[in-house]
């Protein structure tokens, strides 16, 4: 097993394969798009809580739908962990709503798996919506915030 924790620039992963996709994720832009078939399968099914899609076209339109609803997208992996044909990158993504808001911050991470060729043919991403997007909507989140302590209490 290949252990990567945040180390300072100059060392990167080990493994060529994370390496690629973390530099590509660190340096997402929607030109950077254009690269999306040197990092995923032509294939490749990518899954988060609201997407479940299969091929190029469909992951570079959840990327693209990500640039053009929120401001300053991007991604810093923070850990990733490779073994075999699979990784784990835990990472925070930040973004703003819109131009002058404040800014926000999901942490999660991606289980990927590598096909023979060192493209990923599997993503899939872990984080909690409801906590890290939900609750942060001014009268939506009140009420998750109170759901959520009911249902600790509950426990």
């Amino acid at each position: 097993m290949t252990h990567h924790p945040t180390q300072p620039p100059g060392h990167p992963p080990s493994d060529e394969r994370t390496l690629h996709v973390v530099a590509f994720f660190e340096s997402l832009t929607p030109v950077s798009l254009r690269q999306l078939p040197t990092v995923y399968s032509e294939e490749a099914r990518f899954i988060d809580p609201f997407n479940d899609v299969c091929g190029l076209p469909a992951i570079s339109q959840v990327f693209a739908h990500m640039f053009d609803n929120l401001q300053g997208p991007r991604f810093r992996v923070l850990q990733t962990i490779t073994e075999g044909d699979h990784c784990f990158m835990l990472w925070d993504f930040h973004f703003t709503r819109q131009a002058g808001a404040p800014g926000q911050r999901v942490h999660g991470g991606s289980h990927l798996h590598f096909a023979p060729d060192g493209r990923v043919d599997w993503h899939r991403d872990h984080w909690d919506p409801a906590r890290e997007i939900y609750e942060t909507v001014p009268l939506l989140g009140s009420v998750m915030r109170w759901l959520r302590r009911r249902l600790q209490a509950s426990a």
